[in-house]
Formats: structure tokens, C-alpha cells, sequence
């Protein structure tokens, strides 16, 4: 039987819904990542299920795995040409969740780590 949506909406969560996997796209958005520099990048996910959640992007298209083939192997991951179609939706989201901090919170300084993704 043909899968039916009750709205557009859920086909998107379908594919990067979920506590990690907007994480992974935006830290992706920045170039290339190995493994270990995601899992770094992202202290509290198991590696269980960064493995997972790569997996299941790969599988839907929105990321490329690009493995190396040399000693020892070396493995990246990257945003796909449609992967890329969501940067705006991921800027979005970035947006809305820093204007939500300070709405909450009064100042995001004390409630945003200081990285990269949120200069």
C-alpha cells in the first residue's frame, strides 16, 4: 500500500527529525566531518547512535559517505547536492532556537556553548 501524509511536514521529520540528526546536518554545513570529529563535536551521543543516524541520512540521500582508500581507512562524511536543499530550513531552525534562548533565558551568552556554529 502507497504511504499517504496527513501533511507535508511529516515527510520532512520523517527524514531529519529527532534530537541528532539537525545537529549532524548543521555541523555538516561547515564541510566534511569524520566520525570522530562529529562525536566530538557532539559529547552526548552515543556512537551507537551517530552510527545510526549517518546511516539513515546516508540512506534517504541527504548525506554522501566518502571512504578513503588507504592505511588505515579514512571515512567522511559530507552534505549531498539535496542534503545542501535544507540550508535554509537548518539556518531557520538556528534562528528561531537562539531567539527561544533569549526569550526564555534573557541572554544566550550563558546558555549557548561557544563554538563555531553559533558565531
Amino acid at each position: 500500500m502507497q504511504k499517504k501524509y496527513n501533511i507535508s511536514v511529516e515527510a520532512t521529520l520523517e527524514v531529519i527529525g529527532g534530537k541528532w540528526k539537525t545537529v549532524i546536518l548543521c555541523h555538516l554545513t561547515h564541510g566534511k566531518k569524520r566520525t570522530s570529529e562529529l562525536k566530538r563535536l557532539m559529547p552526548n551521543i552515543s556512537q551507537k547512535m551517530l552510527t545510526q543516524q549517518l546511516r539513515e541520512l546516508e540512506a534517504d540521500g541527504i548525506i554522501n559517505r566518502i571512504q578513503y582508500h588507504e592505511l588505515p581507512p579514512r571515512v567522511e562524511y559530507e552534505l549531498s547536492e539535496y542534503g545542501w536543499s535544507l540550508q535554509e530550513i537548518l539556518d531557520s531552525l538556528c534562528s528561531w532556537g537562539e531567539s527561544h534562548i533569549v526569550k526564555v533565558y534573557g541572554n544566550k551568552e550563558d546558555y549557548l556553548e561557544k563554538t563555531y556554529l553559533n558565531e
